[in-house]
């Protein structure tokens, strides 16, 4: 009987127990954790002039390979490396010896068949006016004017031959074909050289430059008025940041854009012109254009500090007082601190300033002082 109370006992108070550990659970379970302290900031739009920067290179706007157009000995350098030249300029010479023989040859070929047709002439002159007495017979005129209508055939063979030796007579002279710098010399005097074949050396003008760019094709339009717009001596639309962080002290313009894009990457090439009095610019360089971007309209900015990045998207989070919510934002331009917002704001929002990295989607939040949208400045 004791035995049986005391099981009775146990079950009655394990069936209070389990009520009760279902309560606790409950209230942990609803208890929300504490709301993050954040600050917050007013997105508002503002005039922004700043500058888009694009990677560039340095190339000629004219530039050739110097190769021979006749095989031989290099007989003469008529410059010094990495000199400037004019156009016309003597600057290699090819051994002439035989390339003169070939045409002194060809000159005499050429007498010999003039003679030959001076001699066709007069036969031919004679034996028509035999002809107009019947004295000769008409067989003997026609071979006449075949003999003829040969020799004349022959000298205008003759003549082709003493133009084609005549030209690579003067391919054994070399001239700069417009005003530039020369490069250093790949061959040496004594060198033999093939025509179509040995690179002799290079000629780039140098004055002005061109700069080479890609721009997105979104970007064709802005160009596409830039360049209608031209430029000025005092214009600084077009800046050059040389590779040691220098900006060129001389402003450029946009000399073309080509005719197509690229749909591979979607991008187009432009290239501006630069003077390059003093020479500071090579043709490889590496640089970057900052093209100023003076866009009327007005621009969302807000905080670079509030942007997340997460696998190379980029994010911000927003606020209604209560909790912290993501958005994915395209950015624009950075401008000191602040960021150009292309996309994902909208003017009056509150984006959460710090304490993100405490923050998930749905998080409550508590927030401090709201700090305004500060007047954006012009990027230097």
């Amino acid at each position: 009987m004791n035995k049986q109370l005391s099981w009775a006992i146990i079950i009655t108070g394990a069936g209070w127990l389990l009520p009760a550990c279902k309560d606790d659970k409950a209230k942990t379970q609803q208890a929300a954790p504490p709301p993050v302290p954040v600050n917050v900031y007013t997105v508002a739009k503002g005039k922004a002039a700043y500058y888009d920067q694009y990677p560039a290179t340095v190339t000629a706007l004219n530039q050739v390979e110097l190769r021979p157009q006749v095989n031989g000995y290099l007989t003469g350098i008529f410059f010094k490396d990495g000199s400037r030249v004019r156009k016309g300029q003597k600057l290699y010479e090819i051994d002439r010896q035989q390339y003169v023989a070939n045409y002194q040859q060809a000159q005499a070929g050429l007498q010999v068949q003039e003679t030959n047709l001076m001699k066709a002439q007069k036969d031919a002159d004679r034996y028509h006016e035999l002809e107009k007495h019947d004295a000769i017979a008409k067989q003997q005129v026609d071979y006449a004017d075949a003999a003829l209508e040969a020799a004349q055939k022959q000298v205008a063979a003759a003549k082709a031959n003493v133009a084609s030796v005549q030209t690579g007579l003067r391919y054994t002279t070399i001239y700069a074909p417009f005003d530039g710098t020369i490069g250093i010399s790949q061959a040496k005097l004594g060198t033999a050289v093939s025509a179509g074949q040995t690179l002799l050396n290079t000629v780039s003008s140098d004055d002005p430059m061109a700069v080479d760019l890609a721009i997105d094709q979104k970007d064709l339009y802005r160009f596409e008025q830039l360049q209608k717009k031209g430029g000025t001596a005092k214009d600084s639309t077009f800046k050059l940041i040389l590779p040691g962080q220098e900006t060129y002290p001389h402003p450029g313009q946009i000399y073309l854009i080509d005719r197509a894009v690229d749909p591979q990457t979607g991008t187009i090439k432009a290239r501006l012109v630069f003077p390059n009095k003093q020479s500071d610019l090579k043709v490889g360089m590496t640089a970057n254009v900052q093209i100023l971007n003076n866009a009327k309209t007005e621009k969302l900015l807000i905080p670079q500090k509030a942007i997340v990045e997460q696998m190379g998207e980029y994010f911000v989070y927003t606020t209604d007082g209560k909790a912290a919510h993501q958005k994915k934002v395209s950015l624009g331009t950075r401008i000191g601190d602040q960021v150009v917002i292309n996309d994902g704001l909208n003017e009056g929002e509150q984006v959460i300033i710090d304490g993100m990295q405490k923050l998930k989607e749905g998080s409550p939040v508590q927030i401090g002082q709201p700090k305004p949208a500060g007047a954006p400045t012009a990027a230097k």
